[in-house]
């Protein structure tokens, strides 16, 4: 899609100018809007996308919703703190139980397939044996793509970038709909309730157990604030699934609350870390947080960390098939007193540089990847799965080929574990091996990702693995997890990149061999905090779950000083990874930040026209005709005589609430103010949010010419206190306001009370850098950029200091 076709399908919210305007600023403002903005962020991705609005945290105060205020008791106060805690449990309960199911199935799905491969091993038919190791993985792979493809193309990937963006203020179509759920079950054609999570479910197991180099981290993060948004919509009108104590949940604000606990939730579901799911939400996704949201979120997250035991339990008796007596991804195999001095230092902090430059180039590698899959994907159906065939088939074959390049090692005496292990997983595979010998790199291959990091953990297995195993692995999991990225299938960075990470760590920790008292188990904890830090960029909530992980309280010290050094060094080069996923799915995410160029511009620099403006008594014929020539989503409401002395701006309407009104027929037949008490006619339940991505539109509304002629009341429903800046406000500073009040739209006034009331609308769109530069494009010169690493840099920076 061309890139002003895209631009275009962003303008739903663009930017307004007022007519009553100067020649200086009509000149200016002709010169905007002929520019071509060929730089938009939505431009950088090469698929068509849906359009993209924003989420309206704003509270409305408007005549009829103040008098609907004023009839709530203190009942209703009291059901809408049972409500919001209700919920919070039902998210925590659900979270749960789909992360036990998600561990449950790939374990015994993936457990079964080894099994198999391994007994035809044993039998010397090595052809049979690739056959069906190769030809699981390409059907469980196959059926992962078709149904995210033709189901549910928006449970593709992760879904943190998705996550983050909606947090931000982004609604997206279908980001948690009810399919895509299924895909990352399928209940479409039950609701009215979007249907994309449970897509995300069985998509994402079968991705994983197809052994392809994904993790389901972040897929669950995506599914439990799946969960949560569709717990948070209240229901179905269509279908009469709601009740009055639902309508309190139909707002944006609460939703977003809600959205944010299930993100945690997901981090607690996936690694069996409450605390860290909390300091996830917070660190990554969340744009805005309180004290209040903190103690939910804790809430919720220990609601699934209790599940998750309880159904731990039921495993420890043996009733879980492969899943086996262990604890989801909770790696409990470090050494129980972990003892390090001043020599052990320079080793951590090597590790801390490679992770770096690790993470930094990881990044790098991935975003040319998958701007070459995006290429393939748009091309249509078929070549997203001739894509996921072509890896899938070329995964089968690093992971059976490989391992036939490492030599057979001897049994080690006095193991507390069977050596070979045959039937089940664990540290030592026969593979063509002779009988009590094992093939060390198979172990890791053989193995799903969450077996294989356990036993890269493990102490007491210095001696298990050579050198150059650990070598190949750790080059082939890297290249891997980064071709693996990207399919039309749900899949996770995370759990690739501890994998990668802790064979790297393993390796150093080889290398150092008596140079340092740390085992290598220990090392490959800390070189899977590096990878985390350098890639992902989070300290504080990756240091958690890596002690949650691992169950040592001990390591504290070592995994702070790495995370630190990780992220300082990966800073140089680029962006963290989800901010690069952000940037190329075209989301519009404000940074928190102003970029130091703003300040050169003022608000009435980046306005662009027309203006739409509504009477406070408008006739129905003028408000269909603007809502079905423009896309736009706020109106100023000004009042002009009779109605007052002269115009003055009297609130904002949404399009939303104008449907309402259309629908409803409310209408006067003379340009008068309304006379009757507009409770008896509306009820706050028909002014509520509906679920995300869905809206009303003016086609579906049938009006006859004699109500074309009528007349509307727009003061009742008109928010008489949006929020305001004057046109000489620098543009750094109203983006702060924007972001942290969490606002859809800003009105700009003038600064003489000679000129028309308002001057035009600020949006999310006129925020983005690439629509500021590109149509101010003389600032490209003055624009921050991040230092790089470089001969030029070091001597420019020594020079100044002398």
């Amino acid at each position: 899609m061309a890139a002003d076709q895209l631009v275009n399908a962003d303008d739903l919210e663009a930017p307004l100018i007022s007519s009553a305007v100067s020649y200086h600023d009509e000149h200016r403002s002709r010169i905007r809007r002929s520019t071509s903005n060929t730089t938009s962020q939505v431009a950088l991705i090469g698929s068509n996308l849906c359009p993209i609005e924003s989420l309206d945290y704003e509270l409305i105060e408007n005549d009829f919703l103040k008098q609907d205020w004023r009839s709530r008791g203190p009942g209703h106060i009291v059901r809408y703190i049972i409500l919001k805690w209700t919920l919070c449990f039902l998210v925590g309960v659900l979270s749960g139980g789909v992360g036990f199911f998600n561990n449950l199935a790939v374990e015994n799905i993936a457990g079964v397939k080894f099994v198999i491969t391994s007994n035809m091993m044993l039998a010397r038919k090595f052809g049979w044996a690739f056959g069906v190791f190769a030809g699981t993985n390409f059907v469980l792979l196959m059926f992962a793509s078709m149904i995210t493809t033709f189901i549910s193309p928006a449970a593709a990937g992760s879904g943190i970038p998705e996550v983050k963006a909606y947090l931000n203020g982004v609604d997206a179509p279908d980001i948690f709909s009810l399919k895509t759920f299924f895909v990352k079950v399928r209940f479409s054609e039950v609701s009215d309730v979007d249907v994309s999570s449970t897509q995300q479910v069985v998509g994402c197991i079968a991705a994983v157990s197809s052994s392809l180099y994904v993790g389901k981290a972040g897929p669950m993060i995506h599914t439990s604030a799946c969960i949560a948004s569709i717990l948070g919509q209240g229901g179905s009108r269509k279908y009469k699934l709601t009740c009055k104590w639902l309508r309190y949940f139909k707002n944006d604000r609460d939703r977003r609350d809600l959205v944010t606990c299930g993100s945690g939730a997901g981090v607690a579901a996936a690694f069996r870390a409450p605390v860290g799911g909390v300091l996830f939400a917070l660190e990554c996704v969340s744009s805005w947080w309180r004290s209040a949201l903190l103690w939910r979120a804790f809430f919720t997250t220990a609601v699934v960390a209790v599940i998750l035991r309880a159904l731990i339990d039921i495993c420890n008796s043996g009733k879980c098939g492969l899943f086996g007596k262990g604890g989801l991804i909770m790696f409990d195999v470090t050494s129980a007193n972990v003892t390090y001095h001043l020599i052990d230092l320079p080793p951590v902090l090597v590790l801390g540089v490679i992770g770096g430059i690790l993470g930094s180039l990881y990044n790098f590698l991935l975003e040319k990847v998958l701007r070459v899959y995006t290429l393939i994907n748009e091309k249509g159906h078929v070549y997203k799965l001739l894509l996921a065939a072509s890896v899938s088939i070329f995964t089968s074959c690093c992971l059976f080929g490989l391992p036939w390049l490492a030599s057979c090692k001897r049994c080690p005496a006095g193991l507390s574990e069977a050596c070979p292990s045959i039937g089940r997983s664990g540290n030592f595979k026969k593979f063509q091996c002779a009988p009590d010998h094992y093939n060390d790199l198979a172990s890791l291959f053989f193995n799903t990702n969450d077996d294989a990091i356990r036993n890269l953990y493990s102490a007491g297995t210095d001696n298990v693995f050579q050198k150059s195993s650990v070598f190949l692995f750790f080059i082939a999991s890297y290249f891997l997890g980064i071709i693996s990225y990207g399919l039309a299938v749900p899949s996770g960075l995370f759990v690739p990149v501890i994998l990668t990470g802790a064979t790297y760590g393993r390796l150093v920790g080889m290398l150092m061999g008596s140079h340092s008292t740390l085992n290598h188990g220990l090392f490959a904890v800390l070189g899977s905090a590096s990878l985390l830090g350098g890639s992902m960029r989070m300290t504080v909530s990756v240091c958690v779950i890596i002690l949650e992980l691992t169950n040592n309280l001990l390591l504290l010290p070592l995994v702070m000083l790495v995370l630190l050094i990780s992220k300082t060094v990966a800073d140089v080069f680029n962006a963290d990874v989800y901010d690069m996923l952000v940037k190329l799915k075209g989301l519009p995410y404000l940074e928190a930040h102003a970029e130091p160029y703003m300040r050169q511009l003022t608000v009435g620099d980046v306005v662009g026209g027309p203006l739409q403006i509504f009477n406070g008594v408008e006739k129905v014929s003028n408000i269909v005709h603007v809502l079905k020539t423009t896309g736009h989503h706020g109106f100023p409401v000004v009042d002009e005589p009779p109605f007052s002395s002269s115009p003055v701006l009297f609130g904002l309407i949404l399009r939303a609430h104008l449907l309402v009104l259309l629908k409803k027929k409310t209408f006067l037949h003379a340009r008068t103010l309304a006379s009757i008490d507009v409770s008896e006619q509306f009820s706050a339940e028909d002014f509520a949010k509906r679920g995300s991505g869905k809206h009303e539109n003016i086609e579906g509304i049938d009006l006859t010419a004699e109500e074309m002629d009528m007349y509307v009341d727009l003061h009742p429903y008109t928010n008489t206190s949006p929020y305001t800046v004057v046109e000489t406000m620098s543009l750094a500073k109203a983006l702060i306001l924007f972001r942290e009040v969490g606002l859809r739209h800003l009105l700009v006034i003038p600064k003489s009370s000679s000129r028309a009331p308002v001057v035009g609308i600020l949006t999310r769109h006129d925020f983005m850098p690439e629509h500021i530069l590109g149509t101010h494009p003389f600032l490209l010169q003055s624009r921050w950029k991040t230092i790089r690493l470089g001969k030029s840099n070091l001597i420019e920076i020594f020079s100044g200091l002398c």
